[in-house]
């Protein structure tokens, strides 16, 4: 195995030398648990942590490493060592926290293509495809949607379902793949190239484990039988890890997400919604908001059936949720500011009295 194996660039070394890190060694992020992370080399695995300097610094979660980072280490001890830098990302995908209105959890960094996998025997929901599509689109993240389990369900039924999808999201690249069928994968593995990252993205039960089990060629991650009564797996991925493909490629596999939470971009739900977006260079008024305005396009448009209902709710749903943790975001760095300034006069009063 080499760096470029890892997905290592031209790009990355030059960074390093700009930033005179040539000293420290160089691995990437494969694994983290409670600020402890998993650094791999092309020959070997380190126990990692952040130098104090860099936990102390910290101002918020893009400050620490994440899953498929490249980071600057030493090594301290056999198999130990104390991570001293990250270097830049070109993409992280990312959702709102869960339960925690002005945080963003970090699913993944420096991702080239993102794997959407979702199950097409109860699964199926074209609103979710939209929600994963847009924070795709938010770290300019190329989306494949991959539709698991094709030998549930009638023929008929697939190509009525990948009908819906290119008519509701447009040009975008659709693979299937089934569990029992030979060489029910290769759609996949034909997308794979030496050097890119890819990350899986769905719920839980759409066959993510089985997919990464299938392109590495063994079983990386265990699964089993999907329950009849309630539609989930046995086994979950219960943490993000990255594995390197023997065939070329990386994968990254995360836990299944109950909720796809919108953060404060609206370049990815522009992306995803570009097809209904079009029709808003003919509203009446160019600050329409699309909700009640008389002589808005995009309602017309819904009235009219050219733009699908659910289509037109889910874009405004997620554009409520950008706009509310938008607005949660300012209210809280207003509050860190003043809490800031406080604690600067308390101490500059204290210094006062001591002298």
């Amino acid at each position: 195995m080499t760096y470029e194996d890892l997905g290592y660039t031209a790009a990355l070394e030059e960074y390093r030398q700009e930033q005179s890190l040539s000293s420290f060694e160089v691995g990437r992020v494969i694994a983290e648990h409670r600020e402890r992370y998993t650094v791999r080399t092309p020959s070997q695995e380190y126990d990692s942590e952040l130098v104090g300097r860099l936990r102390f610094t910290a101002e918020g979660r893009h400050d620490f490493p994440a899953v498929g980072d490249w980071v600057a280490f030493s090594e301290y001890d056999e198999g130990k060592a104390l991570i001293h830098g990250i270097f830049p990302r070109h993409s992280i995908i990312e959702r709102k926290a869960v339960g925690k209105s002005t945080q963003v959890q970090i699913i993944a960094t420096n991702i080239d293509v993102g794997l959407i996998v979702q199950s097409v025997n109860r699964d199926f929901n074209l609103n979710r495809l939209e929600r994963y599509l847009t924070i795709c689109n938010a770290s300019k993240v190329a989306p494949v949607i991959v539709l698991s389990k094709i030998d549930l369900i009638e023929e008929s039924t697939l190509q009525d379902f990948i009908e819906q999808i290119t008519k509701r999201l447009g040009d975008i690249k659709i693979v299937s793949v089934s569990n029992q069928q030979a060489n029910g994968y290769l759609a996949v593995q034909a997308l794979i190239e030496k050097g890119k990252t890819y990350c899986l993205l769905g719920s839980s039960g759409v066959g993510k484990s089985t997919l990464l089990n299938h392109l590495s060629g063994e079983e990386k991650m265990r699964t089993s039988a999907i329950s009849d009564s309630v539609n989930k797996g046995k086994h979950t991925t219960s943490h993000r890890e990255l594995i390197v493909l023997e065939g070329g490629g990386i994968l990254i596999d995360n836990p299944g997400m109950r909720e796809v939470g919108i953060t404060d971009t609206s370049a990815g739900i522009e992306a995803t919604f570009d097809i209904l977006l079009g029709y808003a260079a003919q509203c009446q008024f160019k600050d329409c908001t699309h909700t009640h305005e008389k002589g808005c396009a995009i309602i017309a448009a819904v009235e009219s059936g050219e733009i699908e209902e659910d289509a037109y709710y889910n874009f405004q749903k997620m554009q409520r949720e950008r706009e509310h943790f938008e607005s949660s975001l300012q209210e809280r760095r207003k509050k860190d500011r003043a809490q800031g300034k406080l604690y600067k006069n308390i101490q500059q009063q204290k210094r006062k009295m001591k002298y």
